[in-house]
């Protein structure tokens, strides 16, 4: 269960685990002979003298193992050693990583290029290293104060750490080192020709009037700073060009590239759907050879108790791999099973890619299909992606609740969520819908929803209220 739940390039990760615990399973390499033609045994453990003392036999009647019993064959054919996850004609492709300097180490280098003495270093050090990934600087003033102190033994104050974070506000990209999100917008205006009417305006509604700004009270802007509407249009717009985060600017935060690997491929072969697991990135494994000569030969000749041992653990080991490759073929089956029975449930929109064509589906449906029980259906949706001929999604964005339509229909929720986006993309900017306009809109197109669901909706959309979609035109 737990291999089930985890994504495919978890899965890897956790055979690569595997593989370094348990010395008896390995992985197939590309170019390798079959299994039958693996090397002999190392000579360690051909030689019996290393494990055999004289005077420790026992009953040989009391041996429980028999490896006739325990293995099918005298020669194990490869296929059932193996778990197949490729095909001979998969083309690998390897996601190129780009390597650069780290935003710190380029804030460091600009910082070596400054005219300033020991300490005002140590202190700008400091201060460059308790920004976040965005550039902000989170750490309160006095607490840096003591952290120099009993860290650096430094003796400094608050107004020498202002002084320095000054010169740190100096470095590129313009913003780093803001405590907040107006400071930084205001230092990047102010890198700018200040004699321009739109910079120098919209210092000045950053300076004075930022929490109307953030609300978009224009209209309280307007009469407040004395601007025209053409004024304030001119400024907001010197304003949308500044970066809020400029610490992102840097290519090298490697750490925040995320690469969605798919789970699951859809193909449309000419309205014939065809699903395949994506199993690239996932080694083909096998028993090791060399562990199973070896169980071979230590069950010929188990007079000796530390013999037996040895055979014990070798059988463990085996055992072991064995039921790790069988719970990675069952993994592949259930995948490919539940995962089979959402593209059949949801054909229409596999086929047309229109989100209005999701029928309503829950996760109980899913299990009565493949007769497996809701919470391993959970497991298979949970952080898995499907690549669809329309994009790559999460294979739980396609369960919705119902809702039923003025006629009767059943409707998924999806589907009334796609329709009150493209509602609010055809709206004026100027004057946006509320929520109660939303609601009768919908209610028009015989979707009888409350007011507070709309609203639940839209937040689920990440779509702000009207008051903050508006836009001057």
């Amino acid at each position: 269960m737990k291999l089930l739940q985890i994504p495919s390039i978890a899965l890897e990760q956790r055979i690569k685990q595997e593989i370094e615990e348990n010395p008896a399973l390995e992985e197939l390499n590309e170019n390798e002979e079959n299994v039958e033609n693996e090397d002999t045994p190392d000579d360690e453990f051909q030689d019996d003298s290393d494990i055999a003392e004289e005077g420790e036999e026992y009953d040989s009647s009391e041996d429980e193992f028999d490896l006739s019993d325990y293995l099918d064959d005298d020669e194990i054919p490869s296929y059932k050693l193996s778990s197949g996850n490729q095909s001979g004609d998969d083309e690998r492709r390897e996601i190129p990583f780009a390597s650069a300097i780290s935003f710190h180490d380029f804030l460091l280098s600009q910082l070596g290029l400054r005219n300033i003495d020991e300490q005002e270093r140590i202190i700008a050090e400091n201060i460059i290293g308790n920004l976040d990934d965005s550039g902000y600087l989170s750490r309160d003033i006095n607490a840096m104060v003591d952290d120099l102190a009993f860290s650096q033994n430094i003796h400094t104050n608050p107004d020498e750490i202002l002084r320095v974070l000054e010169i740190v506000q100096e470095l590129d990209p313009a913003g780093v080192g803001a405590r907040n999100l107006q400071e930084c917008l205001l230092i990047q205006l102010r890198r700018k020709d200040t004699h321009q009417e739109s910079i120098k305006n919209a210092i000045q509604i950053l300076d004075n009037y930022f929490a109307e700004f953030t609300k978009k009270h224009y209209e309280k802007i307007i009469k407040r700073a004395k601007l025209s509407e053409a004024q304030l249009k001119e400024a907001i717009g010197a304003i949308l060009k500044l970066n809020p985060k400029p610490g992102n600017s840097m290519s090298e935060t490697v750490k925040t590239n995320q690469y969605i690997i798919p789970d699951f491929i859809v193909h449309n072969n000419n309205g014939q759907l065809e699903l395949t697991l994506n199993s690239r990135n996932t080694p083909e494994l096998r028993v090791s050879r060399t562990y199973v000569d070896m169980m071979e030969a230590y069950a010929e000749n188990k007079k000796n108790r530390k013999k037996k041992d040895a055979f014990l653990f070798v059988k463990q080991k085996i055992d072991s791999a064995k039921w790790f490759m069988e719970a990675i073929r069952q993994r592949q089956n259930t995948l490919f099973m539940t995962m089979n029975a959402i593209m059949e449930y949801q054909r229409g929109y596999f086929v047309s890619g229109d989100e209005t064509d999701l029928r309503p589906m829950i996760l109980k449906d899913i299990a009565e299909l493949v007769n497996l029980d809701i919470s391993t259906i959970s497991r298979v949706a949970n952080s898995k992606y499907v690549l669809t001929p329309f994009g790559t999604f999460l294979l739980k964005s396609f369960f919705s609740e119902s809702m039923q339509t003025e006629t009767g229909e059943e409707v998924s929720t999806r589907e009334i969520k796609k329709i009150l986006s493209e509602c609010i993309e055809q709206e004026s900017k100027k004057k946006p819908y509320t929520d109660e306009q939303l609601t009768e809109m919908l209610t028009e197109r015989g979707y009888h929803i409350a007011r507070r669901t709309v609203a639940k909706y839209r937040e689920q959309l990440n779509i702000s209220v009207a008051r903050l979609r508006k836009e001057l035109t």
